[in-house]
């Protein structure tokens, strides 16, 4: 029997764009058609629905939910911020805390207001400058209620698919604007994480928690060779702790999320800085069971990833961690096993705090489009109705009880 803290964070995570619906001011929302993508349109009606689903969460013992706040509604036109939406935002958070439910905020998670993308997007420093003003008025309004703040969802995940591999909204392959953007990423979190303090103490409110999610991959070499260790090694600085370790540095984090998925398995064919970075294993070596999406499905790999940051001496939280499939039974079979792994790190000395499982809702997944079902609850898209899985009641047991057997 393995028994977590009885202070635990227990929930699941949503993003504003991917299920809230009607976003006409977001750039994802204006790319989509020119790109040929599967549409967001309606998503889950969650910014009608969010007290109707959060009633499902806490019927389902979370006592914690990661979302985020949608910019582009915020401040639809460059510095005009909308009364209406903050307040909309103030009322989600508080239906949280009425429901006993700690709100975790994450103020920028892969979505841009068009007029800021169209002004240069985050390629430009002058960028940083209009982040921190959004965070300004968003932490003033929502400070009172919420503690927790993330400044920015894998901001390695955003710069390089966005900026170098090209395959989402602004679609650029270029290093030095991909460089540019990861800069300037960095200094909008540190500028962000003093104004957010700084707007605590201005308020006499307790100290609030801030930091980011960071996505993180179990870099694995599939071989003992030495260009497959040296690529590893490579991988997994700059793909996971790179950013980790600007922003430790800089003093400027009071915790790390972490979001998790699948291992990274290195096979490098050729000395080229293409195959070091990028090329893995297409033999079929050490296979996995995988999700809907072709993820390999590699539990030991979270506890990895965890004791990857141990070093920092910070809390973790498990920000995003989860499984698209249409086998309910390998959804309950994946929480498990990962929630044993880890406990494992945690019996290692790594400090994790809590654990929030991908996705509350069944929701949009970028380009995958709505095929891919990650949630612990159903949704019927055409009706907008809603259905507990059976593996959300079981791990309802476990945030019950803090016990997973």
């Amino acid at each position: 029997m393995i028994r977590f803290p009885e202070n635990f964070y227990w929930g699941a995570a949503t993003s504003s764009y991917q299920v809230e619906g009607g976003c006409a001011n977001a750039d994802w929302r204006a790319w989509e058609p020119k790109a040929g993508k599967q549409q967001s349109g309606a998503a889950c009606r969650h910014y009608e629905l969010y007290e109707q689903d959060f009633d499902l969460a806490r019927g389902l013992n979370h006592n914690a939910h990661r979302l985020s706040i949608e910019w582009s509604r915020v401040e639809p036109r460059e510095g005009e911020f909308s009364q209406k939406e903050l307040q909309h935002y103030i009322d989600v958070v508080k239906a949280l805390r009425s429901r006993g439910m700690e709100p975790m905020v994450t103020l920028h998670h892969f979505v841009n207001p068009v007029w800021f993308s169209e002004s240069g997007t985050w390629g430009k420093p002058s960028c940083v400058k209009r982040f921190v003003r959004y965070c300004e008025a968003v932490v003033e309004a929502l400070s009172p209620h919420v503690r927790f703040w993330f400044t920015i969802n894998e901001p390695t995940v955003y710069f390089s698919h966005s900026f170098f591999w090209g395959l989402w909204p602004p679609q650029e392959k270029s290093f030095a604007r991909m460089r540019a953007v990861h800069d300037n990423m960095n200094q909008a979190h540190i500028e962000a994480y003093r104004l957010i303090h700084q707007i605590y103490k201005n308020a006499n409110l307790p100290k609030p928690s801030v930091g980011i999610a960071q996505h993180m991959q179990a870099v694995v070499a599939c071989d003992r060779s030495f260009r497959n260790r040296l690529a590893a090694w490579l991988r997994d600085y700059w793909y996971n702790l790179e950013v980790l370790d600007y922003l430790a540095r800089h003093k400027t984090l009071d915790f790390i999320g972490i979001n998790y998925y699948q291992r990274h398995l290195v096979h490098v064919r050729r000395w080229d800085i293409g195959d070091l970075f990028q090329q893995v294993c297409q033999d079929n070596h050490h296979p996995l069971p995988k999700n809907s999406l072709g993820w390999g499905i590699y539990p030991e790999g979270l506890e990895q990833v965890l004791l990857s940051v141990k070093k920092y001496h910070l809390p973790v939280l498990i920000s995003e961690n989860g499984i698209c499939t249409d086998d309910d039974n390998q959804r309950w079979e994946f929480i498990q096993s990962h929630l044993r792994h880890v406990h494992q790190a945690m019996e290692q000395g790594v400090n994790v705090i809590g654990y929030l499982y991908w996705s509350l809702l069944d929701n949009f997944e970028w380009t995958e489009g709505f095929t891919p079902r990650f949630g612990l609850i159903d949704v019927d898209f055409a009706s907008q109705a809603r259905r507990v899985r059976g593996s959300a009641e079981k791990f309802a047991g476990i945030c019950r009880t803090g016990v997973l057997a």
